[in-house]
């Protein structure tokens, strides 16, 4: 009876001494091949865990007790980034490796401990509504194997001149009306270069948004430095600007703009203060190393996103993903769960593909660690869900609408003065 109450005390503190991370740590590991043997193993507090998800496996005896290795398999990379989450600030020193081990934890592991983390960085039943407004809707140069707005796709999506200001206003106070706190605005175009007159009139449409108690956010292609300070001048809360996939997936996707360009856009968005917006899309026939790798992209640049959309593809007849698989839901709480747990600051946002997602499936999406959905009748140019069915399921989850937040990227002269002190 001694012996099994002593086995029982050993496996409840197991995952407290793992993921405590003391400063040294006697370890006993062994394979399946050989004997098992002693192996001293130091870990420093602040801890940079880089090929220790990889020895957790071989793990067999902690501190010489007697634990039985079934046991010690439960302990999963995602129960021990969560905790590192939770205990420490934000890594941006994250492999691919260690990534991979987390994206690949058993699923429950995963809930667990993406809905800890988020409870333990963010106000949990908080979720906020976004309206997404394409103002400027087809006609795009671009290839994007996705998009039914590019003009090489015959989709049915006609090429329209940038909405008037009163459309757009307009759409921005029934937004608002409608419990959003964020409205965004969507242009079908590769970059801004030699679009001055439309880019003037999109400042104006930031400033009165803005004006309204909203935060705004743009999605307008690639930004020269001057017109992301002009951005940030006129109000901007956020710019966005997805990287899709992984570097190595990409060239199947888009070959019109290349992946460094797309994160030179991040760049100047970030230097001139804006926060940054930037995610992907998973089924485009990426294999799930593609998304470890825009996990990891993500994760490891020196300010995570601020907001981290997480997108499931819509196939669009007449695109060439048009017969892709539509994703399942826990293709959407794996991504979602990782993305919490490896930057757990971050607003993870529950975007496209949702409308495919019943109450039940989005309530798991939100346990894992989703706290932003999109509303209104579309996201662009494909369709979202009913305004009524999204009150309902607030009211039947208990989720509370989550307020603007302007206090968001930096002041430039701010980050200047930074820059000179590091």
């Amino acid at each position: 009876m001694a012996v099994g109450m002593r086995s029982l005390a050993s496996s409840v503190g197991l995952l407290r001494r793992v993921a405590s991370f003391s400063r040294s740590s006697r370890i006993v590991y062994s394979n399946s091949v050989r004997k098992s043997r002693d192996v001293d193993f130091a870990l420093p507090r602040q801890l940079k865990p880089s090929g220790y998800f990889a020895l957790l496996g071989q793990v067999r005896e902690y501190h010489s007790e007697e634990i039985s290795s079934s046991s010690l398999r439960q302990v999963s990379s995602a129960a021990i980034a969560g905790e590192y989450a939770i205990r420490n600030e934000p890594r941006h020193d994250w492999t691919r490796d260690e990534i991979q081990a987390i994206y690949e934890s058993p699923l429950m592991d995963l809930l667990l401990y993406g809905a800890q983390v988020h409870k333990h960085t963010h106000k949990w039943r908080e979720v906020q509504q976004c309206t997404l407004l394409s103002i400027k809707t087809g006609g795009c140069s671009e290839d994007c194997s996705y998009c039914p707005q590019s003009s090489r796709y015959d989709t049915g999506v006609k090429a329209q001149k940038l909405l008037s200001e009163d459309i757009v206003l307009d759409a921005a106070k029934k937004a608002k009306e409608a419990g959003s706190s964020r409205f965004c605005m969507g242009a079908a175009w590769r970059d801004t270069v030699g679009r001055k007159t439309n880019f003037n009139q999109i400042l104006e449409y930031v400033k009165e948004i803005r004006g309204m108690g909203m935060e705004v956010c743009c999605t307008l292609g690639m930004l020269e430095q001057k017109q992301a300070e002009q951005l940030k001048a006129a109000g901007l809360t956020a710019y966005n600007h997805n990287l899709d996939t992984s570097r190595e997936y990409y060239p199947n996707i888009i070959t019109t703009r290349s992946y460094d360009e797309r994160l030179k856009t991040l760049e100047l968005v970030r230097d001139a203060g804006i926060s940054v917006c930037s995610g992907g899309i998973i089924g485009l026939g990426e294999a799930e190393e593609d998304r470890v790798g825009l996990l990891h992209t993500l994760a490891t640049l020196p300010e995570h996103p601020e907001s981290v959309p997480i997108n499931a593809l819509l196939a669009v007849k007449g695109t060439p993903l048009e017969n892709q698989k539509p994703v399942e839901v826990w293709e959407m709480v794996r991504m979602i769960a990782t993305a919490r747990i490896v930057m757990p600051k971050a607003m993870v946002r529950l975007s496209a593909g949702r409308v495919r997602f019943s109450q039940p499936e989005q309530a798991l999406c939100f346990m894992a660690g989703a706290n932003s959905i999109f509303t209104g009748e579309k996201l662009l140019t494909t369709p979202n869900n009913d305004k009524d069915a999204d009150q309902q399921m607030f009211q039947t989850l208990g989720l509370i609408s989550k307020p603007p937040n302007f206090n968001q990227g930096h002041d430039v002269h701010e980050r200047i003065e930074e820059a000179a002190v590091a």
